[in-house]
């Protein structure tokens, strides 16, 4: 179950390496909220869909099974952390990108882990 949830919580995401470079960093809070509000970010090979929300909140799902949590952001990363039906994931700054076709990219460690890229809904 811990590796489902690790992969849940972002996992790595096969790209190659021209895809790697169509994104672009998110640096500032105003700009992801322009992105993120109002649509779902989601990833279908784990059925995750997640809000999150401009009040600080995270709100969805995840193989069918409630996810929830808060974030907030500092120095120029998104820092989450939340809870997946009673299994914490851990506090992570993650740096954030996008790309032209409205991916959105999140990679944990401040960008020195694994990624995950979600399609905006």
């Amino acid at each position: 179950m811990r590796s489902v949830l690790t992969a849940i919580a972002f996992s790595a995401a096969t790209l190659s390496p021209a895809a790697a470079n169509d994104f672009a960093p998110v640096r500032d809070q105003q700009a992801f909220l322009s992105l993120v509000e109002g649509r779902e970010l989601r990833l279908n090979l784990f059925r995750i869909s997640i809000e999150v929300l401009p009040d600080g909140r995270i709100e969805g799902s995840a193989l069918g099974w409630d996810l929830s949590g808060t974030w907030d952001w500092q120095d120029g990363y998104f820092c989450r952390e939340m809870d997946w039906s009673g299994m914490e994931i851990p506090f992570n700054c993650q740096l954030v990108e996008v790309s032209p076709d409205q991916r959105v990219r999140f990679t944990v460690d401040k960008g020195d882990g694994d990624s995950a890229s979600f399609r905006l809904r």
